[in-house]
């Protein structure tokens, strides 16, 4: 069956507690025809979360695999989603917020596992310190607040830290915020935007982008031997530069890969360039 036609009728095991299936279901349904469910029973927190009171084991693609294997194992289905988010500083720019997306694919039909990932500066992750009665007007907008929520803890806990999620009304932040300062060493409060997708409208807009991304990548055939799922797996960095002729850090094509089969063949980004700006060059741009 070519690739994008592999997945049709088929169904996706996804283990999630806060609704991603309404983010990844209808890409998965337009690219693929196939359908998406959700694991029973599974505590996904448990592979971490976003406030620290569990800690993640592993790299942000290992808890996607996690996910993704005991989706498969609760359902008895072939197929397994796996989806993990991060938030902080953007790797390329600090200074402003980013975050990150991990979408797996386990498909132990085929014998395989194909991820994406995608990284973006479209988040409202926010954060501030907070007295009782203290005008944070500013931050909830930024925040987005109430639309998406927000989750409050002491900044400076004594003992066990009692940490509040899911609010989303003025009257419930303002209780939270008395309860966590007085529970603070210093009198603040820790207020920060719930990254949780059922909670976070925008946040689930980046996991629908990635979906969309996978399932197209799902539904792409491999040269070599038709299995799907062929797409971007690296990238090939050296484009020389113009003035001394050094290699850069600037990306001269992307490397295409089968997961079954390994087949591999490169393709030049574009716009094409022979040279990169001297400017992005560590020897004549130290």
């Amino acid at each position: 069956m070519g690739a994008p036609f592999a997945y049709r009728h088929e169904t996706f095991a996804i283990a999630t507690m806060h609704a991603k299936e309404r983010a990844i279901a209808r890409p998965f349904s337009r690219w693929l025809g196939a359908a998406v469910k959700v694991a029973p029973g599974i505590d996904t927190d448990a592979f971490g979360t976003f406030t620290g009171d569990i800690v993640r084991q592993g790299t942000m693609l290992d808890a996607a695999r996690a996910k993704a294997l005991a989706a498969i194992e609760a359902t008895g289905l072939e197929l397994g989603l796996g989806s993990e988010g991060s938030f902080g500083p953007h790797p390329s720019v600090p200074f402003i917020a980013a975050g990150t997306e991990v979408l797996l694919c386990l498909d132990r039909k085929r014998g395989f596992e194909i991820h994406e990932r995608l990284v973006t500066d479209r988040t409202n992750y926010q954060s501030c310190d907070s007295r009782p009665g203290q005008d944070i007007a500013d931050f909830l907008a930024r925040a987005r607040f109430p639309s998406q929520a927000v989750v409050v803890s002491p900044k400076a806990p004594v003992g066990a830290a009692k940490i509040d999620k899911g609010i989303t009304c003025a009257i419930g932040l303002a209780e939270a915020i008395e309860q966590a300062a007085s529970a603070s060493r210093d009198g603040h409060a820790l207020v920060v935007t719930d990254m949780r997708a059922h909670l976070n409208p925008t946040r689930m807009a980046s996991i629908r982008a990635l979906a969309t991304r996978l399932a197209r990548r799902l539904a792409t055939p491999c040269p070599a031997c038709a299995a799907p799922g062929f797409g971007a797996a690296n990238v090939l960095c050296g484009l020389p530069c113009g003035w001394c002729g050094e290699p850069t850090r600037l990306v001269i094509a992307e490397l295409f890969r089968c997961a079954k089969c390994g087949f591999e063949n490169q393709r030049a980004v574009e716009p094409q360039r022979e040279t990169a700006d001297p400017g992005q060059c560590l020897y004549c741009n130290p």
